[in-house]
């Protein structure tokens, strides 16, 4: 890919990024994304078809990173494993709790919970309704304890909730 659409979506991508954390997905324009990158609006119209795009290309790449991480944590135990990928989320605490807290990111919790579900089932080959009963179960509570992990709505370290939350899976795989 040529170096200036890297740069040029690059800081798209980072000026949205800061602008999601500062004042949140409604507020922002793509007029003020377009302004604070330095870029014109002809330039962020040719690599994203607004500001809703943006957002699930964003998504996407942060699930794709995920994808990466459960496929390399396959060897690890359910618990260490957890552990790993919970730190993902805490390394981009800031952009998630912005995702979480905003109604008009739906999109986002939409395509974790699906991406949830899949791994899950991944580990529990569900095959009748009870199983896939558990499995949107486990997957709707793994995401809701890191829903509330990322809003800061435990006193606890990133280790001692995704380890607990990797013994609970435990119990129920």
């Amino acid at each position: 890919m040529d170096r200036r659409i890297i740069k040029s979506q690059k800081a798209i991508q980072d000026t949205f990024l800061n602008l999601l954390m500062e004042e949140g997905f409604d507020a922002i324009t793509v007029k003020q994304i377009a302004e604070e990158a330095n870029i014109g609006r002809k330039t962020f119209y040719l690599h994203y078809l607004d500001k809703y795009d943006l957002l699930d290309k964003i998504i996407d790449e942060h699930l794709a990173r995920l994808r990466e991480i459960c496929d390399q944590k396959q060897e690890k135990g359910l618990v260490e494993g957890t552990v790993i990928w919970f730190r993902y989320f805490e390394q981009h605490k800031p952009l998630f709790a912005a995702l979480f807290s905003v109604h008009s990111t739906r999109s986002f919790q939409d395509k974790l919970l699906i991406f949830m579900m899949i791994e899950v089932e991944k580990k529990l080959h569900a095959q009748n309704v009870e199983q896939q009963i558990i499995v949107k179960f486990l997957a709707t509570a793994v995401m809701g304890v890191l829903e509330s992990y990322i809003l800061e709505e435990f006193n606890a370290d990133v280790d001692s909730v995704a380890t607990r939350v990797g013994e609970l899976m435990k119990m129920h795989l």
